[in-house]
């Protein structure tokens, strides 16, 4: 099968005793038309997603970004996924999917039409960027304010700041801005000086001896790929820590990453133009493990 792969899914309800999902799946042309323009996912986007890694014939933690899809519909009150469902679509597209190096594998749930059937819902594969070098040569990063203290998800959920929602303006454009100020990438704080995560990925650093990461809360999404390198971390004796982060600790780190699932673990040399301690062979044995994984 060549690639982009584009799968629509014909959603059905989370309580649904069915097994077979095959005729819930259609398989078309990645390059056609297929949402409606009354499409709220573009209109406004309202829904969520999920993006995994499939390396040589293998998806990465599956059950851990259904869950988070599921989590996603609570928060933004959509229709609950079936996870059997999901399941079955992934496996219905890596089954069809070159099995050799590094795919990137979207799978998308939208509010749909106001006036239409709902929720519209597809899945998509490309082929994932090469991101060997920034692997191994990590990135410059600067902090930007998010705008919000800490807590703010408990007392505004409407803010949604827990869901991984379709709405990915304000993460691009703290992107483009890492960009004019010459670096690479972005790690949120909160107006009060905590560390959050980035536009695309989870914050982990090694400080006092343990690998730390900001606790998940409602503002801060557990972070997939760092929940298995935390899991790979502590079956090597390590100590793992979720709690908060000072912006102070982050500066003050040995070493810094971050990690997502597709870029995998990249570690940062600078943070707002002060140089950070690399560990080049501990980056290395991370990568070596997230490539490496069969589920």
């Amino acid at each position: 099968m060549n690639l982009p792969f584009t799968l629509l899914i014909d959603p059905v309800p989370a309580d649904s005793s069915r097994s077979d999902f095959a005729d819930t799946f259609h398989e078309m042309d990645s390059a056609a038309p297929a949402l409606r323009v009354g499409e709220l996912s573009t209109q406004r986007g309202d829904g969520i997603f999920e993006t995994l890694s499939v390396v040589n014939g293998h998806p990465q933690e599956v059950e851990p970004h259904i869950s988070r899809l599921v989590n996603s519909a609570q928060i933004c009150e959509l229709p609950v996924p079936n996870p059997a469902q999901w399941r079955a679509a992934i496996a219905h597209a890596v089954a069809r999917l070159p099995h050799d190096g590094e795919l990137a594998l979207k799978f998308v749930l939208s509010r749909g039409v106001e006036s239409g059937p709902a929720p519209t819902a597809w899945l998509h594969a490309t082929r994932a960027p090469d991101y060997r070098s920034v692997r191994e040569q990590g990135v410059r990063v600067i902090t930007l304010d998010r705008g919000y203290p800490r807590g703010v998800a408990e007392v505004a959920p409407w803010l949604l700041m827990g869901a991984k929602t379709l709405s990915y303006a304000i993460n691009m454009a703290a992107l483009r801005e890492a960009k004019r100020r010459g670096a690479d990438d972005t790690i949120f704080v909160t107006h009060d000086g905590y560390v959050m995560e980035g536009p695309t990925s989870s914050v982990v650093i090694r400080s006092g001896g343990s690998y730390v990461t900001p606790a998940p809360s409602g503002a801060i999404l557990h972070g997939t790929t760092q929940q298995s390198l935390f899991e790979y971390l502590a079956a090597a004796g390590e100590r793992v820590e979720y709690r908060d982060v000072p912006v102070d600790e982050l500066r003050a780190a040995d070493a810094a990453w971050l990690v997502s699932s597709v870029r995998l673990a990249v570690a940062v040399t600078e943070l707002d133009g002060a140089p950070v301690p690399v560990d080049a062979e501990r980056t290395r044995a991370f990568n070596a493990y997230l490539l490496g994984r069969t589920a």
